[in-house]
């Protein structure tokens, strides 16, 4: 139900003259519905995330609380709600406070414009693209909000490395969608799904890489969980963090590679589009959890990279692949789009052959830039003379 039919319902039952409360009494209902929607979603994915990573690293996992640990999520949430609430005396409690609400609200947020069918589920926003490139670049502030106000030189110093992965990983990640909004001819998310006769995953599948990249280094998950490092010992900007502040951090992480999911089905894998008889609303859940299995995958299987590393792919090469993404389907729709500005199928099919091809040039020509094969010693490695040194003076 969107919001203008809760509110035309709520309307019939209510004098004119106080119209402003049923726009607040609807408000209220769908924030709510979200918020729990999110939240058990979250849980349950926190479930799911933990089972399949030992599966993937040959152990066990969660197998205690309930069949097959269902009700894990409920006991760490019980566990962490009991947990004493520790502030360092020398934080700034409004900040230290505020952080963890900054960094999960935008995560909501970006559910008002992700449209589930026909009707959007809480608005059809004419400029969804850019709200949600908006909300979500709220996170570097509060990640810099929890490490700034604990006054603790570690979180401090997480903070900052996380700080400018997201900022470096923006700039990729939004030109990545320059591509599909010229192609939808709309930054509306409603407008890019029912333009896509044929998936822009296939249309622009460099472009789907480049956001899914971006995407995982936005999230600060393997291979890109810089935040947290080896040589501290410490979690990075929520290091002081305990009990219900630390669980509203970790619900936002967790329920950030749902939100990506999301954007990811309605951009890139056509939203609700299906096969009848089958719902949209299922084809739009599928898809999400295909992407949330890969994110997963990618997850239990890469090993963590260097600062260094990770900032170099960000400008090195996400950059100018998403450079040459967008350029490239200007081009294309110059060439291809009819008289009245539409492009059919037809060239539709035509730009995915070139596209692909494109991809495959592109990656192959910046890993043979970004490669370390000219770091590699051309002479095989020589013993040293002092190899085994003790052993011969001995005989």
């Amino acid at each position: 139900m969107s919001f203008d039919q809760l509110y035309d319902l709520l309307d019939r039952f209510v004098p004119e003259s106080i119209d402003w409360m049923v726009f607040t009494v609807t408000a209220l209902i769908l924030s709510l519905a979200v918020i729990n929607a999110m939240v058990l979603c979250t849980a349950l994915y926190t479930w799911f995330e933990r089972r399949m990573l030992g599966r993937f690293q040959s152990r066990i996992g969660p197998n205690r609380w309930g069949p097959f640990g269902l009700l894990q999520p409920i006991a760490d949430v019980i566990k962490l709600l009991v947990k004493e609430d520790v502030i360092p005396v020398v934080a700034d409690r409004a900040v230290f406070t505020l952080a963890p609400v900054v960094l999960l609200v935008p995560a909501l947020m970006v559910f008002i414009v992700i449209p589930f069918g026909e009707q959007s589920f809480l608005g059809k926003l004419n400029v969804g693209v850019l709200f949600i490139l908006g909300v979500t670049g709220v996170n570097t502030l509060a990640i810099i909000m929890g490490g700034w106000a604990s006054r603790n030189k570690y979180a401090l110093f997480g903070a900052m490395r996380g700080a400018a992965m997201l900022i470096s990983y923006e700039v990729p990640m939004a030109l990545s969608l320059i591509g599909v909004i010229i192609l939808a001819g709309s930054i509306s998310l409603v407008d890019i799904v029912s333009s896509q006769g044929i998936f822009y995953i296939l249309v622009q599948p460099l472009a789907f890489l480049v956001f899914m990249a971006a995407a995982s280094a936005e999230m600060s998950r393997a291979p890109f969980d810089m935040i947290e490092s080896e040589s501290e010992l410490g979690a990075g900007y929520h290091t002081e963090y305990s009990g219900i502040k630390y669980a509203i951090f970790q619900l936002a992480e967790f329920m950030a590679p749902l939100v990506t999911a999301a954007v990811a089905t309605v951009v890139f894998l056509g939203g609700t589009k299906g096969i009848d008889p089958i719902p949209g609303q299922v084809w739009f859940l599928l898809k999400a959890f295909s992407v949330v299995f890969v994110l997963l995958w990618v997850r239990a299987t890469w090993p963590r990279l260097r600062v260094d590393q990770i900032m170099g792919f960000a400008w090195k090469g996400l950059f100018p692949l998403s450079v040459i993404n967008f350029f490239v389907v200007a081009v294309e729709l110059f060439v291809l789009q009819e008289p009245d500005g539409t492009i059919t199928n037809q060239s539709m099919m035509i730009m995915t052959g070139i596209n692909w091809v494109v991809m495959v040039v592109s990656i192959v020509l910046i890993a043979t830039v970004l490669g370390q094969g000219k770091l590699q010693h051309k002479l095989p490695p020589q013993p040293s003379s002092l190899a085994n040194m003790a052993a011969s003076e001995g005989d």
